[in-house]
C-alpha cells in the first residue's frame, strides 16, 4: 500500500501547529501540546497532515479509522483498473492463407479482450529480399481488423523482423472475463 506515513501525537515535535478540528473547523494557531490535549480530551489522535506548511497544519481525527478507509479506497481502485497486455502474433512472409485467418482470428479475440497486439513478420535467408511482400501482409492484416482496432505504430522493419503496433478503440475495451 501507498499510504503516507503521517506523525501523529507525541511525535508531533514543532512548537506552534495550525488545528483543525474532527468536524473540519479551524480552531487556530497553538502549541503542539495544546493541540494534543484537546485531541486527548476527545478520545482521538492528532496527526500532521501538511508538514511543509509554516505553521505545520494538524487535524484532530481518528487515525486508525482513517487508515482503515484509505486502505479500502487503494484496494477499490486496484480492483477497478485494468491492466492492457501486450500480446504477440508472429508470420513468416510465406505464410499460407488458412493458417493467416487464423492468427487473424486470434488476433481480434485479443484486441476484443482489450488487449494491445504486436503483429510480427520474421524474414529468413532470401525473404530478406522482398520485405514488400511481408508490409503487404501486415496492412492487410490491419486492414482486416480495422473495424475493431487503431493502427499504432505503422509496419517497421527492425532488423530481419517487420512490426507493427494495433490498439483496441475505445467502444471495444471489454473488460477480461
Amino acid at each position: 500500500m501507498a499510504t503516507a506515513n503521517y506523525q501523529i501525537n507525541e511525535e508531533i515535535r514543532d512548537k506552534e501547529v495550525r488545528v483543525i478540528g474532527a468536524d473540519g473547523a479551524q480552531l487556530g494557531i497553538m502549541s503542539s501540546a495544546a493541540a494534543l490535549e484537546i485531541a486527548e480530551g476527545k478520545d482521538l489522535d492528532l496527526v500532521k497532515i501538511a508538514p511543509g506548511s509554516n505553521p505545520p497544519v494538524c487535524k484532530i481525527m481518528d487515525y486508525g479509522k482513517y487508515r482503515f478507509e484509505q486502505a479500502k479506497r487503494e484496494k477499490e481502485a486496484r480492483k477497478n483498473q485494468h491492466v492492457i497486455e501486450v500480446k504477440e502474433i508472429r508470420m513468416s512472409p510465406g505464410i499460407g492463407e488458412n493458417d493467416f485467418n487464423t492468427k487473424l482470428k486470434n488476433g481480434q479475440k485479443f484486441l476484443q479482450g482489450g488487449d494491445r497486439l504486436k503483429v510480427t513478420i520474421r524474414f529468413r535467408g532470401r525473404e530478406m529480399a522482398h520485405t514488400n511482400i511481408g508490409e503487404q501482409l501486415l496492412r492487410d492484416f490491419a486492414a482486416k481488423c480495422a473495424d475493431i482496432a487503431n493502427l499504432d505504430k505503422q509496419p517497421k522493419l527492425e532488423g530481419r523482423n517487420m512490426s507493427m503496433f494495433l490498439s483496441p478503440k475505445p467502444q471495444n475495451t471489454n473488460s477480461k472475463k
